[in-house]
């Protein structure tokens, strides 16, 4: 992809992270800051990213779509995810939504690479050597898209769709694994400081 061909060895790494099931409890449409619960090991696991990435927060919201939730309360979740992240020192650059149902065959779904390119464009990542993290296996395509790397975790609807990912796909239990594997992955693809 020209994109990724563009950005490789320029800029900056980034970890693209989504929402319901992988950093905060799946709990269905949330219309309130109040319904937020993180996952266990978010915090350890995002504090540990951030010294080498970029962190952003890409998810699916089809319940604007539907009608069940506002793309004004769909916001207003996410600066809270956000801000509550800020406060334990994780800085997320960015965050995307997608309001779309499936069946719309927008721009913007992942698995398309829409927001990973705009992110790319807009904060210079070399997407090459970024990773995408989720619990369903458009968020692992999503990253063989633009040539980064998917970790799947099987928090949230992990389990229940494993058995749809490509063979050679990451998956680890949580998002703490999750930061593990790719830490490692990106000391491999550094050299060593001379």
């Amino acid at each position: 992809m020209n994109l990724t061909q563009q950005r490789h060895g320029q800029g900056r790494p980034a970890v693209f992270l989504d929402r319901d099931g992988t950093i905060i409890e799946d709990r269905g449409h949330l219309s309130d800051p109040s319904q937020i619960v993180f996952l266990p090991e978010t915090f350890d696991a995002l504090l540990r990213l951030r010294e080498q990435f970029l962190l952003f927060i890409v998810t699916h919201q089809p319940g604007i779509a539907r009608g069940l939730i506002t793309r004004k309360q769909a916001d207003r979740v996410n600066r809270a995810v956000v801000a509550a992240l800020a406060e334990r020192g994780i800085a997320i650059t960015d965050a995307y939504v997608c309001p779309h149902e499936r069946s719309q065959d927008c721009a913007c779904i992942k698995p398309r690479p829409y927001f990973l390119e705009q992110a790319a464009a807009r904060y210079s990542i070399d997407l090459a050597a970024s990773f995408t993290v989720g619990d369903h296996p458009h968020d692992v395509e999503f990253a063989l898209n633009v040539g980064a790397r998917g970790i799947y975790v099987l928090t949230g609807h992990g389990q229940k769709h494993q058995s749809e990912l490509p063979p050679d796909a990451i998956v680890v239990p949580t998002i703490a694994q999750a930061a593990e594997r790719i830490l490692d992955l990106h000391r491999q693809s550094v050299p060593e400081a001379g």
